[in-house]
């Protein structure tokens, strides 16, 4: 088996070859000779073997340690991230010098102040080894932020040479463009070392991490009142949300999981609203939502540290405890789900759902995912099938003479896994509020509904469990209708199913069950088309298209 000391004795030789190829490159352009070049370039080619090697040696290292400690895993991973990086600026002074020979003048970029640029690139360069030793994440944060540096020189460099080329008169445009050929490819090494520090810091932290997340989450901790060393800090990605946040579950070290807490970062204006809403959440039903113990703001991100709720999403207990947990889950869970309904009801409210217009606008993104799921035209002897493009026109227009009798505060995203159920207090809780709003509650029983059902689970005695869910919530809501005197709800339910089968097609690649849930979508579409807006009350819901 390949040793790890002669993986990383290659990682050496690389990074100092690296180191010597930028140093030579400055050389060149201080004094350009044609030998000089030369032998740069012939040394490109020692560089990309020893970044092959060493990528061989990654690989074998990773598949032939079974079993292998996951800091071992990501240390390998991390020396083949920056190999590849360092190759690639070795790449960049090749393609530097070769630059050189379209100068009409070899000495034109002198009038330019080239050598700030080396410096950072050297001084990060030169970081990589005493980094390596040292494991520190402040270090590799060091690295990281030569890229910020010399993104801003290079600015400086574009702007004067943008400004020469409007005042000569094109004269030297020729030497224009080449030298800013040559700052872009030095502001592009720093793009290089920005990916070294990263790959440090995630060999480091076990977590990938952007730096601006990393920050992020130093401030927000600092804001908590966490003073300790963030090597103190266990990461664990624990969801790509397809809202574009970043979550991860943060616990220190310390093994209190009082002290755990999930960091989430994203676009400002999620974040703002989703911690707007946990304000509103809490205020109403003080523990129903996570506590927010941070929060901080930079440019267009925003980041907050939340609570981390003990107990299980409702998805894991459907499918993973026992049917006397799952019975107790959903009793506490439509129990706080009338709680909330009625504290928060507004008779004098009445919107129109809105389902069928949100459904078109994402329709491009369903298509994307499964082209031919969109039927078109069809004329099948004298009988006419529009396209489903044209009935969801058709949809709209029905849908606005429809008005919902009240409303009520939502979760806005009520999936299994945004419900968290506390076993020991008997409890529910919710998690990821960013579109809670206060809105038709059909909205979140038609996500519930559709939520059980689309989960790609076909062993039968768990579909089972998901079918005897679906049947409970959906007669849960009817009740609730009922005693509400809400006639239309059979109505509003089709056109809220009709969007989240069709929507929640752009998330399942198995074919044939995206087409399932979009023939159902389809269906309860041309019932609703077929019975027209005049006696909502009068619909007949199918409720067999609910259970797979």
């Amino acid at each position: 088996m390949i040793s790890l000391e002669s993986l990383e004795e290659n990682f050496r030789f690389l990074t100092l070859e690296v180191a010597n190829q930028a140093r030579a490159t400055r050389d060149i352009l201080g004094k350009p000779e044609k030998e000089l070049v030369e032998r740069l370039i012939a040394r490109d080619d020692y560089i990309d073997n020893l970044k092959t090697i060493i990528e061989n040696k990654c690989f074998s290292r990773i598949h032939a340690e079974e079993g292998a400690e996951q800091s071992e895993s990501n240390r390998i991973r991390a020396i083949h991230i920056i190999c590849v990086n360092l190759e690639r600026i070795a790449d960049h002074c090749v393609n530097i010098v070769r630059q050189i020979k379209h100068f009409s003048d070899p000495t034109f970029l002198h009038r330019y102040e080239f050598h700030s640029m080396f410096n950072l690139i050297q001084s990060g360069l030169d970081m990589i080894l005493p980094v390596q030793r040292s494991q520190k994440v402040a270090q590799a944060l060091t690295i990281c932020k030569i890229e910020h540096e010399l993104d801003n020189q290079y600015k400086e460099r574009f702007d004067q040479i943008q400004d020469e080329m409007r005042a000569q008169h094109n004269a030297d445009v020729g030497d224009l463009i080449t030298a800013l050929f040559i700052f872009r490819y030095l502001e592009r090494i720093g793009d290089a070392l920005l990916n070294v520090g990263e790959a440090f810091i995630f060999a480091f932290l076990g977590e990938k991490i952007k730096i601006h997340q990393f920050q992020a989450l130093q401030e927000t901790l600092s804001q908590a009142g966490y003073e300790g060393s963030l090597s103190e800090i266990d990461f664990e990605s624990i969801w790509g949300g397809r809202s574009g946040c970043r979550i991860r579950r943060v616990k220190n070290t310390n093994p209190d999981p009082s002290k755990e807490v999930i960091f989430k970062e994203g676009q400002k204006e999620k974040i703002q609203q989703e911690r707007d809403n946990i304000d509103r959440w809490s205020d109403l039903f003080p523990g129903i939502a996570p506590h927010v113990v941070g929060y901080n703001e930079g440019g267009n991100y925003a980041s907050m540290l939340v609570e981390f709720l003990p107990g299980c999403t409702l998805d894991e207990v459907v499918l993973t405890t026992e049917p006397e947990q799952v019975r107790n889950a959903l009793f506490v869970f439509e129990q706080t789900l009338v709680d909330v309904w009625e504290d928060t009801i507004d008779p004098q409210d009445h919107p129109s759902p809105g389902f069928i217009k949100q459904l078109s606008g994402r329709l491009d993104k369903i298509q994307q995912v499964h082209p031919g799921i969109l039927t078109p035209h069809k004329r099948i002897g004298r009988i006419t099938i529009p396209s489903l493009r044209k009935r969801l026109e058709q949809g709209t227009a029905l849908e606005q003479a429809v008005q919902a009798p009240f409303t009520v505060l939502l979760h806005g995203d009520c999936n299994l896994n945004n419900v968290v159920y506390d076993f020991e207090e008997q409890r529910i809780r919710f998690i990821d509020l960013y579109r809670s709003r206060q809105a038709d509650y059909i909205q979140d029983v038609s996500v519930f509904l559709v939520s059980n059902f689309r989960m790609p689970i076909f062993e039968p005695s768990l579909r089972a469990r998901l079918n005897w869910t679906i049947r409970h919530f959906y007669h849960f809501a009817r009740g609730f209708a009922a005693k509400h005197g809400d006639t239309t709800f059979s109505f509003r339910l089709a056109l809220g199913l009709c969007r989240s089968f069709l929507t929640s097609t752009r998330f399942e690649l198995d074919t044939e069950f995206a087409y399932e849930m979009a023939e159902r979508g389809g269906y309860l579409l041309d019932r609703l088309l077929e019975h027209g807006s005049k006696h909502q009350e009068e619909f007949t819901f199918p409720e067999a298209v609910l259970y797979y």
